[in-house]
């Protein structure tokens, strides 16, 4: 325990593994949980159940409220963070999962790269080694390599997510002093954009469909398992660098993966364990 209170940036790697192995298992389970009903009511019920989780955890944590401009960080996070939500499930509602999907995590990791750069100088060159592999390992993880070109649709709206995630990093990394506040400020402003997205889209074959009873407790662990990834992330960015937080985070779909590979017996390809291990690299590296 003392080595990581000793050394900040440690605490930060550690934080931001975190955040990736939570986000990651919360991904998978709204995943699950999509495959049983509609994936739109999934996320906007597990985003009320994170709602519901972060104003509990404000009033009983920190019961008084943040600056208010850590409060508006959160909002502004919040509408980004939603806004690449809605441009990813379009994207792979149109185009090729295995491009959009990664194109989107790749652009979410590198944006918050130059800013950590401009704002907090160059890390090491170990660790631009490092960034480099983990924004690699991404792209292995999340695509299915069998992609034959990127259409200009696909681009347009991984960009888009990529730099909504993106910004979320970059305004909740401005966060210093609360933590709860600021992250139910993100969640107050988001839901009623999602809300008007869900009512004006005319899905083909989809209707609004209340989940059935089983269902709804996977929907409820991947909103609380989405409050504690942004809750560790949070802390990553407190702790130490915005880049550090930002790619570490983005190494989610790992824990996606190997949840698939253990709990429904998914088939890992050979492009997905390469990313498993460009990803241990990558982290040895960002950790010296």
């Amino acid at each position: 325990m003392n080595i990581f209170l000793n050394n900040p940036e440690l605490l930060a790697v550690a934080y931001g593994l975190a955040s990736a192995a939570v986000w990651g298992a919360g991904d998978f389970s709204g995943g699950f949980a999509s495959k049983r009903g509609n994936v739109y009511t999934v996320v906007l019920l597990s985003q009320l159940v994170g709602l519901v989780c972060l104003l509990g955890l404000t009033l009983l944590v920190e019961r008084s409220l943040p600056p208010a401009q850590e409060l508006l960080f959160g909002g502004v996070a919040g509408l980004a963070g939603v806004v690449g939500i809605l441009a990813l499930y379009t994207g792979l509602a149109r185009g090729r999962m295995g491009v959009v999907a990664p194109m989107t995590a790749v652009f979410s990791a590198s944006i918050p790269v130059g800013v950590g750069i401009v704002t907090e100088g160059f890390p090491p060159v170990l660790v631009l080694v490092g960034f480099g592999l983990a924004v690699t390992a991404v792209w292995l993880l999340s695509g299915s390599g069998k992609a034959d070109g990127i259409r200009r649709d696909e681009l347009g709206l991984a960009l888009l997510a990529g730099l909504g995630f993106a910004l979320f990093f970059v305004f909740i990394g401005q966060i210093d002093t609360a933590i709860f506040g600021p992250l139910t400020a993100a969640r107050v402003a988001s839901l009623p954009l999602l809300i008007i997205f869900i009512l004006s889209r005319k899905f083909h074959h989809a209707r609004w469909e209340w989940p059935a009873r089983h269902v709804l407790p996977i929907i409820a662990l991947s909103g609380v398992l989405d409050t504690i990834g942004n809750y560790f992330f949070a802390l990553a960015t407190q702790s130490g660098r915005l880049d550090i937080a930002a790619v570490l985070a983005s190494l989610y779909p790992a824990s996606t993966v190997l949840l698939a590979r253990l709990v429904l017996k998914e088939t890992l390809g050979t492009r997905q364990w390469l990313g498993v291990g460009v990803a241990l690299v990558a982290l040895v590296l960002i950790a010296l």
